[in-house]
């Protein structure tokens, strides 16, 4: 199965009642995005680890983190 970014986001149309459901896979993130969560310092080591798995899969420069 695909790694997952975010929790999946269902979402109702008030209009017809039909509900849609929305999938956050690394493979389908946004590298900016990626980096910015990488960066970031409230991210938790299992979301780091998860996007660092995604970065190298990519072969992108891992940007050096300040402690």
């Amino acid at each position: 199965m695909p790694i997952k970014f975010k929790e999946t986001q269902t979402t109702v149309d008030r209009a017809t009642g039909k509900k849609s459901t929305r999938n956050f896979y690394m493979q389908s993130t946004a590298l900016k995005e990626l980096l910015d969560v990488y960066t970031a310092t409230r991210t938790e080591p299992k979301m780091r680890q998860k996007v660092r798995n995604e970065l190298v899969k990519r072969k992108v420069e891992l940007p050096v983190l300040e402690s």
